[in-house]
């Protein structure tokens, strides 16, 4: 092991190239995709079975089996990602895409990883979560050397605990994970139902939480920003450009989260409600869960969570915080809802006739106006639904859960037919007198009066 690993890195840095392209030879094709579409799950040709997971808006790497290893190939590169329809995005990641492709092994196999390293800066990969020797750990400078541009290192280990991982850079992080390089890696149980907490699910979703800064019109992320980032991700897409979970009803969903960002994340789900059945650490004792309908994922955490999808419809899965759900925002533009201004305005056209008002009465018509906006961005809440705009953006997308589809139909059904008489209407009939208590005098409501505060000179 150890030889082969020096053989790949050492002897290359030695500079014998005609001995690395021969071993580069003997090295799996590296698979590479561009494609933003959510792949089919990929089914093991060779190796133990498993149920494959289905990565959003993403796939998952081939491998192959030699010599009792399962290997694969890893590039990591400058990509171009679509973010959504309208705006591309200059980014850092492996095999074509960011984030890299899903990562599936099962517990028992001994793993190979050919690292091949593209970037204009040396690299090294971490396998966050793994059991494994401490020089496989993949830190650069702690546990192994960096590896140089155009090089290629090699990992090896055994997938000791079943469970949902990651993988990310551990060199120049800050700059690199900004860039949008990193992974998710799923370790499938060998036996499956001797592993407590473990269930198999009909359907298993995986996706990162990630997060860029980018200026409207530039496509390169800001890497020295730490927390007002404007573009919050499901692996680096954004709504309306992020793909719907489609389910069939009844089935056992299991969604893995993990988050890559420099925030916590509270994700939740519409409709249904679900138990926290995986962390980090491995599968949770059933005994311990409970029912929630928001599961808050930490920084560098991961989270499975598992339900039975037995509400048809059409039903949304977003971060909770507000601003997250948006894309690239003004930050410095002021509130001027209560501002009556249109006088101002007809000045204004006089001189500039496409010079709207925005804001005097909420933000909600930005949903439906068509602003110019500079190339290569994103209006700040966006998407079409069958009732009109949705006004969302950033981490937000859809369960779909319907009736009847095939077991691996992963298509969009389009929008859910609600029967009749289920929807949310206007009230057309009489108001209905209100409810007032006995001997309650039904009186105009009383004048407000404010009130200047007095005392606690200090707060403002």
């Amino acid at each position: 092991m150890t030889t082969r690993r020096l053989f790949l890195g050492g002897a290359a840095l030695a500079g014998a190239a005609t001995v690395a392209r021969s071993a580069l030879a003997a090295l799996p094709e590296p698979a590479s995709r561009t494609d933003t579409n959510t792949a089919a799950p990929l089914a093991p040709a060779q190796g133990r079975p498993y149920r494959p997971v289905v990565t959003l808006n993403g796939w998952s790497l081939p491998f192959r089996l030699r010599n009792g290893w399962k290997e694969f190939h890893l590039v990591a590169e400058p990509v171009v990602r679509e973010l959504a329809p309208g705006m591309n995005a200059q980014l850092w990641g492996y095999n074509g895409s960011s984030p890299g492709p899903t990562i599936e092994v099962v517990e028992g196999d001994k793993v190979r990883i050919f690292v091949t390293n593209r970037l204009p800066e040396h690299h090294a990969v971490h396998w966050h979560g793994q059991r494994l020797p401490n020089g496989m750990d993949g830190v650069g400078g702690l546990t192994q050397p960096h590896i140089p541009p155009g090089k290629t290192f090699v990992y090896e280990f055994e997938a000791r605990r079943p469970g949902t991982f990651m993988y990310h850079p551990h060199a120049d992080e800050m700059v690199q994970m900004a860039m949008g390089m990193m992974g998710f890696w799923v370790t499938h149980p060998r036996e499956p139902r001797r592993v407590p907490g473990y269930v198999e699910c009909d359907r298993d979703f995986v996706f990162l939480l990630n997060a860029f800064d980018i200026e409207p019109g530039s496509a390169t992320p800001k890497v020295n920003t730490m927390l007002d980032f404007n573009l919050w991700c499901f692996n680096s897409r954004v709504f309306p450009g992020i793909d719907p979970l489609v389910v069939r009803r009844g089935d056992r969903v299991r969604i893995r989260i993990g988050n890559l960002t420099m925030t916590n994340h509270p994700i939740h789900l519409h409709g249904h409600e679900f138990v926290v059945a995986g962390t980090d650490g491995g599968w949770t004792n059933p005994a311990s869960r409970w029912p929630e309908v928001t599961v808050d994922v930490a920084v560098g955490q991961m989270r499975a969570v598992e339900f039975v999808a037995d509400e048809p419809g059409d039903w949304a899965l977003h971060c909770h915080k507000s601003h997250h759900t948006m894309n690239a925002m003004g930050h410095d533009v002021p509130t001027m809802i209560g501002v009556d201004h249109r006088e101002v305005v007809q000045r204004i056209q006089k001189l500039v006739p496409d010079y709207m008002v925005m804001g005097e009465r909420g933000m909600a018509d930005m949903g439906e106006m068509e602003m110019p906006l500079p190339d290569n961005t994103l209006p700040m809440m966006s998407g079409q639904g069958p009732f009109g705009p949705v006004e969302m953006g950033g981490m937000f997308t859809v369960l779909k859960v319907r009736e009847g589809l095939a077991r691996n139909d992963y298509r969009d059904p389009g929008p859910y037919a609600h029967p009749a008489g289920t929807v949310a209407r206007e009230w057309t009939d009489a108001a209905p007198e209100p409810q007032r208590a006995p001997g309650a005098a039904s009186a105009a409501p009383a004048p407000l009066r404010a009130r200047k505060p007095s005392g606690h000179n200090a707060h403002h």
